[in-house]
């Protein structure tokens, strides 16, 4: 009797344990408490720079079974797009889907890279994949992240070797009005 008790005991452990969300789980329910919310941001490094002058809004715009879908605006331009997915072990793919007014795919797209560990409840890491290196090679050492709590959203770059580091930061305290669609989505 006390070895069937000993392992139904182990059995519940083993449950409990295998329910416990991870870091990156934690992160992306975090994230995805704002699907279908917008907000307005600020550049924060550089603290001004010609290419992101104009309102700058991400919209959490789709979240859909392990993709999430959220757009940047720079001003008009509506050619931004980050995505999200992750793989069924819990690691997160961080992609940059870039379009032309039209809809089309911009040359220079669907770069990124994929978090090699579970990250944090609030920091996700991701190092330029190979097809980064091969589109980019000057992006090989790219490093982006995104950090989320409950009043901010940031996204980052650094590009290790070079000066290149670029953060900008959103308030997720004052969701704003939701913008247009990004080109090439329907509504």
């Amino acid at each position: 009797m006390k070895y069937l008790i000993a392992i139904l005991l182990f059995n519940l452990q083993i449950l409990a344990f295998s329910q416990e969300s991870s870091k990156s789980q934690q992160f992306w329910k975090q994230l995805e408490a704002h699907c279908g919310k917008a907000y307005e941001g600020k550049l924060v490094t550089p603290e001004s720079d010609p290419r992101f002058a104009g309102k700058l809004v991400m919209h959490v715009r789709s979240c859909e079974d392990g993709t999430m879908k959220i757009p940047f605006f720079v001003g008009d331009d509506r050619s931004r797009t980050w995505v999200l997915t992750m793989d069924e072990a819990g690691l997160i793919q961080l992609k940059h889907d870039h379009r032309h007014e039209d809809g089309s795919e911009d040359r220079v797209t669907q770069y990124g890279g994929k978090a090699n560990n579970t990250g944090s409840e609030n920091t996700q890491f991701f190092p330029a994949d190979q097809f980064t290196a091969e589109l980019l090679p000057a992006a090989v050492g790219n490093v982006w992240w995104i950090n989320v709590d409950e009043t901010s959203f940031t996204y980052n770059l650094r590009r290790l070797g070079s000066d290149t580091h670029f953060s900008v930061r959103f308030d997720l305290t004052k969701p704003i009005d939701i913008p247009d669609a990004p080109w090439g989505w329907e509504d």
